[in-house]
C-alpha cells in the first residue's frame, strides 16, 4: 500500500504519478474519499463523546429534554457509523487496488516505452535451418505434452531425461550462485494462505490468477516471492539485521488467464513451472544497491551460460503493481526469432512492507519505520532452458549442454 502521508501532503503530484502507471486507477477518488473518511471519524467522534455528555448528564435525572436529545444524538450517530462503515469498506477496497508509486525518472508509457539500459553478446549466426525448441526437446525425447495434458491439462509441461538433469542443474548453479552473492536458502510451504497473498500484492488484483484450494482456505503459490514477503510479517526487526537477504527455488503455479498465442507455445509460458526468486528486505537507503546487487547476481548466472540477452528498464505502465522500480533482464530466443523476459528486478520500496507491517528500529528505543523489499528471478527455469536449447542447437538436432552445468553432476 501507498503512503497516504505522502498522497496528502503531495497529492497532485502523486495522482499523476499513479494515473501514469495505471490509467485505469482512480487515484484522485482515493483521495477524495480518505479525506472524507477522516472528516466523517471525526464527526463521529464528536457525537459519541456528545452522547456520553448526555449520559452524564441524566446521572443527575432524566428530563423530557435530555430525553428528546440523547435520542436525537442516538440517530445522528447510528446514521454516520453507517456511513462510516460504508466508506470504510469502499476506502479499503481502493487502497488495496491502488498500485505503487512509480518513480519519477523512469519513462512514462507502456512496453513501446522501456529503455534497453545494456546488451551483453550478439545474437548467434548458424549456418542450418533453426528449429524452435519444441521441434527440438520433442525429438529428442526431452519434453511429453501429450502426456502433461492427458494427466493433468493443457499447458503443463512433463520433462524426461536430459531435460530434467538440466533442471536441476540449473538450479544448483543458481543456488550455488546466489549464496556466493549473500542470499540464504530457504524452501518454503508451496501453500499459502490469503493474508499471505494479500501482503505481497497478489491479491486483490490478481486474484483469478492464483490456483484456490478453497475448502482449506489455502492457495498455490505463484512465486516464492509471496512466501518470502511473508517471512518477517507483523515484526520489528533491528538495524543490525539488515539487510535479509534469501533465495529460493520453487515450483510456482499461474492459472494465466487469457489465450496461449503461437509466439508462447511449448516452454514459453505454462501454468507450474520451476524459478529460483531472490528476496531482499534491508533499509530504505540501502535498496538502489541492494536492487543493483540482484540485477548482477542474476547477470552472472547468464554470462556462465554464454547466453545472449540485454537489460531494459520498464516504463511506468509496464512495471509491476507493487513496484516502483524495475528491470527486465530478456534473453535471446534463437528459436522464437525474439527476447524473453527470465527475470524481472523489482523495488517495492515500502509497499508490501506497509501491508505486511514489517518495520525496523535504528536504535532500541527509536520509532519504528518500514523497511524497503525487493525481489528478482534468478532465474525462470522454463525460458532459461529455451535459451540453452534453441541457443546450443547442433545441426543434427542434438544439444551442446554448456560445461558449467555437466560439472553439477549429473551429466555423464
Amino acid at each position: 500500500m501507498i503512503d497516504l502521508a505522502l498522497l496528502r501532503d503531495d497529492h497532485k503530484r502523486v495522482i499523476d504519478l499513479l494515473k501514469l502507471k495505471e490509467p485505469s486507477f482512480d487515484a484522485q477518488r482515493l483521495f477524495d474519499l480518505d479525506a472524507a473518511l477522516r472528516d466523517i471519524k471525526i464527526e463521529v467522534e464528536a457525537l459519541r463523546h456528545k452522547k456520553n455528555e448526555l449520559a452524564q448528564q441524566g446521572k443527575g435525572g432524566i428530563t423530557d429534554e435530555l430525553r428528546a436529545a440523547s435520542v436525537e444524538v442516538g440517530k445522528a450517530l447510528k446514521t454516520k457509523e453507517t456511513e462510516l462503515e460504508q466508506q470504510e469498506a469502499e476506502f479499503k477496497k481502493l487502497y488495496l487496488s491502488c498500485p505503487n508509486i512509480p518513480n519519477d525518472d523512469i519513462p512514462a508509457g507502456n512496453k513501446e516505452a522501456n529503455k534497453v539500459v545494456k546488451v551483453i553478446g550478439s545474437q548467434p549466426v548458424y549456418n542450418f535451418e533453426v528449429k524452435n525448441h519444441l521441434e527440438l526437446g520433442t525429438k529428442l525425447g526431452w519434453f511429453d505434452f501429450e502426456r502433461a495434458t492427458q494427466m493433468t491439462g493443457s499447458n503443463f509441461a512433463l520433462y524426461r531425461g536430459d531435460a530434467v538433469k538440466m533442471i536441476y542443474s540449473l538450479a544448483m548453479l543458481m543456488l550455488k550462485n546466489n549464496i556466493k552473492h549473500g542470499f540464504e536458502p530457504v524452501l518454503p510451504p508451496y501453500l499459502v494462505n490469503e493474508q499471505s497473498l494479500l501482503v505481497a500484492s497478489n491479491f486483490p488484483k490478481f486474484r483469478d490468477q492464483v490456483y484456490a484450494m478453497p475448502e482449506d482456505e489455502l492457495f498455490l503459490s505463484p512465486t516464492a516471492e509471496v512466501n518470502l514477503a511473508n517471512m518477517y510479517r507483523d515484526q520489528i526487526l533491528a538495524v543490525d539485521e539488515l539487510p535479509i537477504r534469501m533465495t529460493s527455488w520453487t515450483s510456482c503455479f499461474r492459472r494465466e488467464a487469457g489465450g496461449y498465442g503461437a509466439t508462447e507455445r511449448g516452454l514459453i509460458r505454462i501454468h507450474q513451472f520451476e524459478k529460483v526468486e531472490l528476496y531482499t528486505i534491508c533499509e530504505p537507503e540501502n535498496s538502489p544497491d541492494e536492487l543493483d546487487r540482484m540485477i548482477a547476481c542474476a547477470e552472472e548466472i547468464l554470462q556462465l551460460l554464454g547466453l545472449h540477452y540485454r537489460i531494459s528498464l520498464l516504463a511506468m505502465q509496464d512495471c509491476s503493481f507493487p513496484s516502483a522500480r524495475t528491470f527486465d533482464i530478456e534473453v535471446w530466443l534463437p528459436g522464437q526469432k525474439a527476447y524473453y523476459e527470465v527475470s524481472s528486478c523489482s523495488n517495492c520500496t515500502d509497499f508490501q512492507a506497509r501491508r505486511g507491517k514489517i518495520r525496523y528500529k535504528k536504535q532500541v528505543d527509536a520509532k519504528t519505520s518500514l523497511v524497503h523489499t525487493l525481489n528478482a528471478s534468478s532465474l525462470a527455469l522454463p525460458r532459461l532452458m529455451v535459451a540453452i536449447i534453441e541457443t546450443y542447437q547442433q545441426a543434427d538436432g542434438s544439444i551442446a549442454i554448456p560445461e558449467v552445468l555437466k560439472k553439477e553432476g549429473l551429466y555423464t
